[in-house]
């Protein structure tokens, strides 16, 4: 049997490190070619590229700040002539800032612009240019359960990530049925965004369903379930944190 992805080209955005490597190294294994997305350091990318190639695959690292549309434009462009196609896009290229919810003054309007450029403008930037040059495509964008409970790292965090998940529906109806989009929303992950705040997020886990925090293993099994279903699950918003969720209303 082949593998599922076969021929197929993805494109991941921040996928040199976190959630973002797990999901490039998932759809490598399974077939794909890669193209993994960088913004400032090559290094980690580099190291993402290195890996894959080294179990086989086909893989390049390519720049593009995902805020600016111009650079997101060129890095498609680059991956469509380096490999021939793109078939599924990753948006997981993301930014934050920690700022308590109370503190309202400190979210200043470059807050704002840099959270909503990254996060918002560059989803859509993406999944724009890359809707051109799609056939059959998948395009899974990684939101976060802030865009449900309103909680996270900052408002404006909570907020994009929401704009996220409306998009995301917009964007289904808009491109179907060539093209399927989804988010997956996750919770509490081991990313470099939990470093230095173990103790905090462990006094959480007892309150879970699952007991554990999540690793970015588990994102990656369902984007590789996303980027090979057919065109019947599109437009959905897909929560994986180990059932903290239902804790909200409980």
């Amino acid at each position: 049997m082949e593998p599922a992805l076969d021929g197929k080209v993805a494109l991941v955005t921040g996928g040199g490190t976190g959630i973002g490597r797990a999901i490039a190294l998932a759809l490598a294994g399974h077939g794909a070619v890669l193209a993994v997305n960088y913004s400032r350091s090559e290094a980690d990318a580099a190291a993402t590229v290195r890996e894959i190639r080294r179990d086989g695959g086909t893989a390049m690292a390519v720049r593009a700040d995902v805020s600016s549309c111009a650079d997101v434009e060129a890095m498609v462009a680059s991956v469509v002539r380096e490999f021939g196609r793109l078939d599924v896009l990753v948006n997981n290229a993301g930014t934050t800032k920690f700022v308590d919810h109370a503190d309202l003054d400190a979210l200043t309007e470059d807050v704002w612009d840099r959270i909503l450029g990254v996060n918002v403008k560059g989803t859509f930037f993406a999944c724009r240019a890359a809707a051109k040059v799609m056939d059959q495509g998948r395009i899974i964008n990684i939101g976060s359960v802030a865009g449900v409970s309103g909680a996270g790292s900052s408002i404006a965090y909570a907020a994009s990530k929401g704009a996220v998940h409306t998009m995301t529906r917009s964007l289904a109806r808009a491109l179907a049925p060539r093209i399927t989009v989804n988010t997956i929303a996750p919770g509490l992950i081991e990313t470099r965004w939990h470093a230095g705040r173990e103790a905090q997020n462990a006094s959480r886990v007892p309150s879970f369903p699952a007991k554990r925090i999540g690793h970015p293993g588990d994102i990656a099994h369902l984007a590789l379930a996303l980027a090979t279903a057919d065109n019947f699950i599109t437009g959905q918003i897909i929560v994986i944190d180990g059932g903290a969720c239902l804790t909200f209303s409980a």
